[in-house]
């Protein structure tokens, strides 16, 4: 099996990581070190819930242990995304989890200021702010960069590959009733997301024919979450295999969901 896209220790130099495309190394590094906008003065509510992910995949209606996966953010058919509860939240974190409840990535929130992060601690202006995620892996090396420029309307957001290289965008395409946001590289629609109800918890992702190949749940976060913070857990399924670029466009979905829809709505 062939080692999936991602950063990777340079050989050349350790304090580098270096860019695999799936097929041969890049020209691409980076510094090796890990940043987020996670902040002391943020109180995280307990952990993840790593121990109640296979009841959060069932309850999203997989039936079964679904076959196939390659162990990581990219090739895995069932992504468990569970966002860190927060008495306070300066930043959105995420940890994502397989079907077995095998941690294989984060998400973390990056290029804050310090004036925004106080704005997000006291306000819920958070679409008036920009939004950059990271979804990396395990061993903390980004796979995708998301940009939600700040909007007071339709949301539009950008989504690259670890290396900085553009894939394309997810484009809100209406305000009202179920909301549905469009999968557009290089101009061309090449699939979507389709809210199945007003409140917008359960999504189906459709291929450029409008064929389900994947649908996002959500699930309950649980009393204490619910009552203390505003943190969504969701459940990433695929039908079938699926190429990029709408492999990547369905994966950031899972974060995309919860930081363009659910953070707007609060």
């Amino acid at each position: 099996m062939s080692t999936a896209p991602g950063w990777y220790p340079d050989n050349a130099d350790p304090r580098f990581v270096r860019w695999w495309d799936g097929t041969q190394w890049t020209p691409h590094v980076q510094p090796r070190q890990e940043q987020s906008d996670a902040h002391h003065a943020e109180v995280q509510m307990g952990g993840t819930g790593q121990d109640r992910v296979a009841n959060q995949v069932q309850r999203a209606g997989v039936q079964g242990v679904v076959p196939g996966g390659g162990g990581t953010v990219l090739t895995e058919p069932v992504l468990v995304v569970n966002q860190k509860a927060k008495l306070v939240e300066m930043s959105n974190s995420y940890v994502i989890y397989d079907q077995h409840a095998r941690h294989i990535g984060t998400v973390e929130q990056v290029g804050q200021s310090g004036a925004a992060k106080a704005l997000r601690a006291f306000t819920k202006m958070d679409a008036m702010l920009d939004v950059r995620l990271e979804i990396r892996d395990v061993q903390g090396f980004p796979l995708l960069r998301i940009t939600r420029p700040a909007t007071m309307w339709k949301s539009k957001v950008l989504v690259e590959r670890g290396d900085g290289m553009p894939i394309g965008e997810i484009v809100q395409e209406n305000v009202f009733g179920k909301v549905r946001f469009a999968y557009v590289c290089n101009g061309t629609k090449v699939g979507g997301i389709y809210a199945e109800n007003w409140r917008a918890w359960n999504f189906s992702l459709q291929d450029h024919t409008g064929t389900e190949v994947a649908r996002i749940t959500k699930t309950w976060q649980g009393m204490a979450k619910a009552m203390f913070s505003t943190a969504d857990n969701y459940v990433v399924q695929f039908h079938r295999q699926v190429q990029d670029p709408l492999l990547s466009m369905i994966v950031a979905s899972g974060v995309t969901v919860d930081t363009v829809l659910s953070q707007n709505q609060g």
